[in-house]
Order: C-alpha cells, then sequence, then structure tokens
C-alpha cells in the first residue's frame, strides 16, 4: 500500500490535535503504520523554533522572520522525520504544513505568496500533501473554545484579534477552492461524531 501524508489544517480551535489522534487510531486498526507529528515542531530543535514563535516575548517577531522560522522548521521535520516516515511505508498524520503558513503569515500578516512558494519550493519541493483536512468553523467559536481552556495563558497566536483569524479562515478557503482534489472542507463546529464519520469516509477512500 502506498503511503500517505495527511495535513490538518483550521484556526485555533478547530479540533485538530483531536482529529489528528481520531486518524492515528484509524490507521492502527486497519493495521496501516502511521506517525503522528505536527508543525512547527516533530524534531528536538523543531521543538524549540516552535517556542520562539510562539512565545510573546519582549523582542517583537516581523512576518517575514516569523515566516522564515517556520521554514526553518519545517526543512527539519521533513529531512528528520517526514520524509523518512514515508520512506518507509508509513502514512504520515501532520497537525499543520505549508497550507498554515500560506494561511497565517500570507493571508494574515500580508507576507507577499511569492517569497512564501519561493521558500516552499526551496524546502519541500514537489512534496505536497496526498489529502488536508480542512476543520472550519466561525472564528468567534474557535476563539471561545481555545480562550476558555488557556485561562490567560495564550500564545502569540491565540493573542491575536478577531479581525486576524477572519484573514485566515478567509485565506484556508481560498486554498480550499484552489485545490479541491486535495482540500476536504469539513465542519469542526458540527458534532464530534459527526467530524469523524466524515473523515472516515474520506480515510476508506485513500486506502
Amino acid at each position: 500500500m502506498t503511503a500517505r501524508f495527511i495535513t490538518l489544517e483550521g484556526i485555533e480551535g478547530a479540533g485538530k490535535s483531536t482529529l489528528a489522534k481520531f486518524v492515528l487510531a484509524y490507521l492502527a486498526q486497519r493495521q496501516i503504520p502511521g506517525r503522528l507529528t505536527r508543525e512547527p515542531g516533530g524534531t528536538p530543535l523543531a521543538e524549540r523554533i516552535r517556542q520562539l514563535v510562539l512565545e510573546r516575548g519582549a523582542e517583537r517577531l516581523s512576518p517575514v522572520t516569523e515566516t522564515l522560522l517556520m521554514f526553518a522548521a519545517r526543512d527539519l521535520h521533513l529531512e528528520h522525520v517526514i520524509r523518512p516516515a514515508l520512506a518507509r511505508g508509513e502514512w504520515v498524520v501532520c497537525d499543520r504544513f505549508t497550507d498554515a503558513t500560506r494561511a497565517y503569515q500570507g493571508s494574515g500578516r500580508g507576507v507577499d505568496s511569492d517569497l512564501i512558494e519561493s521558500l516552499a519550493a526551496a524546502v519541500h519541493g514537489g512534496l505536497a500533501p496526498d489529502c488536508t483536512l480542512l476543520l472550519d468553523l466561525p472564528v468567534n467559536v474557535g476563539l471561545a473554545r481555545v480562550r476558555g481552556r488557556a485561562a490567560g495563558n495564550s500564545d502569540r497566536f491565540e493573542a491575536e484579534t478577531q479581525a486576524f483569524f477572519e484573514k485566515v479562515r478567509a485565506g484556508y478557503l481560498e486554498l480550499a477552492r484552489r485545490e479541491p482534489g486535495r482540500f476536504h472542507v469539513i465542519d469542526a463546529a458540527a458534532p464530534l461524531d459527526a467530524v469523524e464519520g466524515r473523515v472516515e469516509r474520506i480515510l476508506e477512500d485513500l486506502e
């Protein structure tokens, strides 16, 4: 069976981490080897970069610096985790990938799409997800979820404005419109069993 690269995308509070675990459990039930990982992060050094990106420090990160850090972490992640796992025949389930950079840094921060695409070409070239699950929900619902559990300890992204996340959400939906064969837009405000049922049907089509 061909190894698959599956990514989960969406704004904060969409439930990506919960659904990623569901996907991994689905694969295990069918004895399909799977590797669960996340971005930014996935390797020890990439996780350190993640901390730099998320922490609310005194030194401001410009949108371009933020973008470069994301791709630095991604390069490590690809070299040490994603490519080796795919080569071993494992299905890789990744919480965020380059579409997150396109939506957050591109649509949200206004970073030039040409810069993002040139970095993407340099870092992962022709490697792209086989399937992207876009968990979509209204921004106010997602923010209420994440801020309810953050208890005043929100990171740099969770502390962003609703207007920022509206741009991010619009960016994601535009990406999905451009690549309907790869993206599956899922109503993340629906009951969890309905979301899982939809994802299970998508995964069955990948086997």
